[in-house]
């Protein structure tokens, strides 16, 4: 499966931007799929991610309550909802999506077997 990411760029801290991750060679149902995000200098983070079995969604406690993570199958696409950015959202966020991680995982991104290149997310105070 290949990943594609777009919707980043500059927002103002308080704005809005949706990301997405389109996937092609196949189809998502089935696939645990994530977002995390790497700022300059810092190690990759988990910010959200939905369960194989759709079952549930989880997220960052630093994402709670600004950020919803969403699929649509009929698109084989992924979504990231964020809201009330801050500057320390900063950063590059990868969609990342895998086949057999189990619920308990999904915050692992050692877990994650394919992956899109990346868009930025830069937040101006």
């Amino acid at each position: 499966v290949q990943l594609q990411a777009s919707g980043g760029g500059l927002v103002q801290a308080g704005g809005s931007l949706r990301l997405s991750c389109a996937a092609s060679g196949r189809t998502l149902r089935g696939a645990a799929t994530a977002w995390f995000r790497q700022a300059p200098g810092k190690e990759r983070e988990f910010v959200a991610a939905i369960t194989r079995t759709n079952s549930g969604t989880y997220t960052a406690d630093s994402a709670k309550g600004r950020f919803t993570i969403s699929r649509d199958n009929t698109q084989n696409t992924i979504y990231l909802q964020m809201n009330s950015l801050k500057p320390e959202d900063t950063a590059v966020y990868y969609c990342a999506t895998s086949y057999r991680v189990i619920s308990s995982a999904v915050m692992d991104d050692k877990m994650y077997h394919f992956w899109g290149q990346g868009t930025q997310v830069t937040v101006s105070s």
